[in-house]
């Protein structure tokens, strides 16, 4: 792609992205709520949303100063969890030991569990984590792209990046993580 029309692209999404500032505002008071309350906040992804997911457990933790636990950071356990029981449990095994009542999961996919490959469809241990934790009085985030997926209507909240591009939904899920973190650093808020 041309970097010209690259970065079009960018300054578009970023200025649709606006549309859905009140939902940002929701998801910062539910996370500033559960920091103030000692709540966990669990992140998860697959593929490069993994790394997103990383990335963010790491600025909410040590920017927000949130109890964040990405549940994809442990290789080992991942492959344990995968190899005994499918690749669709990853997430809700881990929730089974982790989750309290009140505790908060951010759900990170470019296309929110629609779409389909080699391997079925796309995302349904996220969308099973989405389930266990509404069914045991938990908060659901999704970040999600193209047209949401099932993510846009089964989470609490969710930002949508409006971009039919998976590049450009990866993008955007770092800077929105970013905003958030940076958000809620203390003494930012006024």
């Amino acid at each position: 792609m041309n970097p010209t029309t690259y970065l079009e692209k960018v300054s578009k999404v970023s200025n649709d992205l606006k549309k859905q500032g009140h939902i940002l505002v929701d998801i910062f008071n539910v996370l500033e709520s559960a920091r103030e309350q000692g709540r966990q906040v669990f992140i998860c992804g697959n593929g490069g949303s993994a790394g997103t997911a990383n990335h963010m457990k790491a600025d909410l933790f040590k920017i927000a100063e949130i109890k964040a636990i990405s549940l994809n950071e442990n290789m080992s356990l991942a492959t344990a969890i995968i190899n005994d029981n499918g690749w669709e449990y990853l997430y809700t095994d881990q929730l089974e030991r982790l989750f309290n009542k009140g505790d908060i999961l951010i759900t990170i996919s470019v296309h929110g569990g629609s779409g389909s490959d080699k391997a079925g469809l796309w995302s349904q241990n996220l969308m099973r984590a989405i389930h266990y934790v509404k069914k045991n009085k938990g908060t659901t985030i999704g970040f999600s792209g193209f047209d949401g997926g099932a993510m846009k209507k089964e989470c609490d909240y969710c930002i949508v990046v409006p971009a039919e591009s998976t590049p450009l939904v990866e993008a955007f899920h770092v800077v929105l993580h970013h905003m958030i973190a940076f958000h809620l650093k203390r003494g930012n808020r006024k």
